[in-house]
């Protein structure tokens, strides 16, 4: 649900990069007044992991379209939902900027839809209802099932209503709804079925990492330094590796603008602004559709094996770096505003 500048108008896309900004604001001040010193290393490794499971296309069974997992359900399992969505912020923007994927101007609206949506609402209100305290394996499996199919729909509607209030596409709003939530719901289903299997993993190897969204652990991060490291292993084969055999189908939005519009690349405003905004993102992305700029001298060499695996890789030690600084810089500040409360 990477959605375009093509498909957004300022006002539109301005209105959501207030309410993310907002969003943004909110969860930073929520968790500086967290106790918890493991989320820091936390945010940044399943921040790298999630970005990497990003690059996977999924082929969707009898449609010709494919998806990717969103993460933000997982990251709020496991992290709690103001730290899942300054985490899922840090990915959608290091994407645009490096890999141009996603545009500048709908920055706002894809961190709205993919993170809002599943950290705020499906958490809270459908896997925490569901799941409770739960002990069941299966039931956190249910819950995460659900909930990340019931974000991704609400994601789905929310990339539909942004596109027809722009006006900028002339999309119909019948035709690409219908579209948009089918071909979602069986995206939420295979997400749903990734998110529920890890959290069962994890609710087996360490159960108290669950905990650390909803009460306090007093835990450091040591305890908890095996499963890190496995995650950082994850995202390494995952974004290194597994990305080479990602589905080459049009993704759900494309899927679903090929059905309504006859094309998977609609033609959309060419104002200023969408010109200079396009032109920021063309000088920031050094690996355009996460692959390096081809040359006719060096066209053999960009088909590497290095040159496969190391935008993966990077792009996921970025957000590991991104993330996990994010979330010390906001430790440091509790800090120092516990320290200049007691003077």
């Amino acid at each position: 649900m990477h959605m375009s500048d093509a498909l957004i108008s300022p006002v539109v896309g301005g209105t959501f990069w207030a309410a993310t900004l907002g969003l943004t604001i909110y969860s930073a001040r929520r968790i500086s007044r967290d106790a918890q010193e493991i989320k820091a290393p936390l945010m940044g490794v399943l921040g790298a992991f999630v970005f990497a499971a990003q690059m996977i296309n999924f082929q969707i069974p009898g449609t010709g379209s494919s998806g990717h997992i969103g993460g933000g359900l997982l990251l709020a399992i496991l992290l709690g939902p103001e730290a899942a969505f300054l985490v899922m912020f840090s990915i959608l923007a290091m994407q645009a900027l490096i890999f141009a994927d996603g545009g500048l101007l709908a920055l706002g609206c894809n961190v709205f839809n993919m993170g809002f949506w599943t950290c705020f609402v499906a958490y809270p209100l459908v896997f925490r209802r569901i799941a409770r305290e739960t002990t069941s394996s299966a039931k956190l499996m249910f819950s995460a099932i659900v909930a990340s199919m019931v974000g991704l729909q609400l994601g789905a509607l929310f990339v539909v209503l942004e596109t027809v209030f722009s006006g900028i596409s002339e999309l119909p709003f019948a035709g690409f709804s219908a579209f948009m939530l089918s071909i979602h719901a069986g995206i939420g289903l295979i997400e749903g079925i990734v998110t529920a299997l890890l959290a069962a993993f994890v609710f087996r190897a360490r159960p108290e990492l669950l905990r650390i969204a909803t009460v306090e652990n007093k835990e450091g991060a040591r305890s908890l330094t095996p499963l890190l490291w496995m995650f950082v292993a994850l995202a390494i084969v995952t974004g290194g590796f597994l990305s080479w055999f990602a589905s080459e189908n049009p993704d759900g939005l494309e899927y679903s603008i090929f059905k309504v519009a006859g094309t998977e690349e609609i033609e959309g405003a060419n104002g200023e602004f969408h010109e200079s905004l396009a032109n920021v993102q063309q000088a920031t992305s050094v690996m355009p559709d996460y692959a390096f700029p081809k040359s006719d001298a060096a066209s053999d060499a960009s088909e590497s094996v290095v040159a496969k695996s190391l935008p993966g890789i990077v792009g996921a030690t970025i957000v590991l770096a991104i993330a996990t600084l994010a979330g010390l810089a906001i430790r440091l500040t509790r800090r120092e505003n516990r320290n200049l409360a007691q003077t």
